[in-house]
């Protein structure tokens, strides 16, 4: 299966020995680069040498600056709030996680289910959570529709409750066999406004399901398999939790700490297990209504890329901090912002 994609990226997928010349695609020629691939585990003689490599053979154009020719032969389009659609197939990782066990928590909408619908995309076989019944049971029809091999299981819990996270991790591992990745996604925002009027049982709360239970996850993905085994974390953080905003404070400051435990997490658990975050700016959410109530084009005219996220952008990124092409990542929070904390603002 493919899918669309915004941009092509450079394949760095040649195993240790493998000529390097295959790794990337020339950048100054005018000429299209050819990127020799293989299908997932197979092996191929490209002249003397034998490569280890993972995908179909691609051939992408070649990067050329100060011009467009880049964007019209690749089939993008370089104007304002334009989102690409061009297949690359192979070049975006395709099955690149089989054979691999996730569970996305929050995975009944928004980013979660976008998460979950780019981990089976890779390959990956999907255990979703979520409080709702209904919601996460349509969630997961929808990823099943999507017609990609791997499976998808719900399992019905909320976050906080230590019970249904054990029960979460413990189904991964029973009906899956592993849990090589954990996608900590759960965060809830119920306050608003100045923390000296914030109720302080909600800021606890807060604290609970963004903070503990993310990290009461990891405790539970740690025992039951990737202690032994290793495995990728991936934390929702928040660029709230980077830079202060003056209203969602306590939602802020929950964040934060997602990004110090992140940090933390990593330094312990290394090297069989990486741990990173991601911080989105405001993605397109029912999450995130609230934050665009004067409309999307107002709130969206802050940002460099002149658009709000969606979480299709998020996804893709968590995808490849699972992966093994970020098998050298560990203890990051990684923006995807559209390039607001670049501009100094908020």
């Amino acid at each position: 299966p493919t899918r669309p994609i915004r941009s092509p990226a450079c394949t760095r997928n040649a195993e240790p020995g493998a000529d390097s010349s295959v790794r990337t695609p020339a950048r100054t020629s005018r000429s299209v680069a050819v990127i020799k691939q293989n299908s997932l585990g197979e092996k191929r003689r490209d002249g003397p040498e034998a490569h280890a490599l993972r995908h179909s053979d691609v051939i992408v154009p070649a990067i050329e600056h100060k011009n467009h020719r880049f964007y019209r032969d690749a089939g993008l389009s370089p104007h304002r709030g334009a989102v690409s659609r061009l297949t690359f197939g192979s070049m975006t990782r395709a099955n690149d996680l089989q054979g691999r066990n996730a569970l996305v928590t929050g995975a009944s909408r928004g980013i979660g289910k976008a998460i979950a619908a780019e981990l089976l995309w890779r390959g990956a076989n999907v255990v979703v959570t979520a409080r709702k019944p209904e919601p996460l049971e349509e969630a997961a029809a929808d990823l099943r529709a999507l017609g990609h091999a791997g499976k998808v299981i719900a399992i019905v819990g909320n976050s906080g409750d230590a019970d249904a996270r054990t029960e979460a991790v413990a189904r991964t591992v029973s009906d899956l066999g592993s849990i090589d990745i954990l996608i900590n996604n759960t965060g809830i925002n119920p306050v608003y406004g100045a923390l000296m009027d914030a109720d302080l049982d909600a800021v606890r709360k807060i604290f609970d399901v963004n903070v503990v239970a993310a990290l009461g996850y990891v405790q539970e993905a740690y025992r039951a398999w990737m202690g032994e085994h290793g495995g990728a974390v991936v934390n929702l953080a928040s660029v709230a939790g980077i830079r202060s905003t003056g209203v969602i404070a306590a939602y802020g400051a929950s964040k934060a700490a997602l990004i110090r435990l992140t940090e933390e997490l990593a330094w312990q658990l290394g090297p069989k297990i990486r741990v990173n975050a991601v911080a989105p700016g405001v993605v397109k959410t029912k999450f995130a209504a609230a934050l665009v109530s004067a409309g999307e084009d107002q709130a969206s005219s802050v940002y460099p890329m002149k658009r709000l996220g969606t979480p299709e952008d998020v996804a893709a990124l968590v995808g490849f901090l699972v992966s093994d092409d970020a098998a050298w990542i560990t203890g990051e929070t990684v923006r995807v912002d559209g390039g607001l904390l670049a501009t100094g603002g908020l």
